[in-house]
């Protein structure tokens, strides 16, 4: 028997981020998903380092890897649609929700037991959910800035909303990556790399 879960994955690659919207370099959401789970591991271990937040940073960075998988059958959704109205929302809720039934499906039972925590989510505390959302968000606060630089302006409402989101989530995890870690995101790599 074949199991197509993980070519289902692979296609990743071929989604879009940020369809509404014109972009200077297109963003996957394999792309971001592999951003999202690095910022989220750096979060929890801020967060256990500095502000004492208990939290699994291995089992958050994993969690982030499925976080958007649903996206792959959905597409990416943007945000203004999804939460512009609480039947939009509860029904984009319920089609990320068979989604991830339809996804784990595609597995032998063993592994979907495993997984599909890790996919919906259920898995993670109350804070490390928090955690996963602030990465999320940080990740998008990224890319707008990136493309702001890039002197693309479709991005500046964007960059507004997310600098408000992460500053509403009081996430002291998130406070210290954007003070002491995001103003390395405009330097080169040279400056990157030069021994302080």
């Amino acid at each position: 028997m074949l199991y197509p879960f993980s070519a289902l994955l692979a296609r990743m690659k071929y989604i879009t981020r940020w369809s509404l919207m014109h972009s200077t370099r297109a963003e996957s959401l394999s792309e971001h998903t592999c951003d999202t789970a690095l910022l989220a591991h750096m979060l929890c271990l801020i967060a256990r380092r500095y502000t004492g937040t208990p939290c699994r940073p291995k089992t958050v960075a994993v969690a982030a890897l499925y976080h958007d998988a649903p996206e792959i059958i959905t597409g990416d959704m943007p945000t203004p649609v999804k939460y512009s109205s609480p039947t939009l929302r509860d029904a984009y809720k319920a089609l990320e929700t068979e989604s991830v039934r339809c996804m784990t499906g595609l597995l032998p039972d063993e592994l979907s037991e495993e997984l599909s925590p890790f996919i919906s989510g259920e898995l993670l505390t109350a804070e490390e959910k928090r955690l996963l959302k602030a990465a999320d968000r940080l990740s998008a606060l990224i890319k707008c800035t990136e493309e702001q630089r890039s002197g693309n302006h479709e991005f500046d409402a964007a960059l507004a909303q997310q600098k408000a989101a992460l500053q509403a989530m009081h996430c002291p995890e998130a406070d210290w990556f954007i003070e002491h870690c995001l103003p390395c995101y405009t330097q080169n790599l040279d400056e990157l790399t030069r021994q302080q």
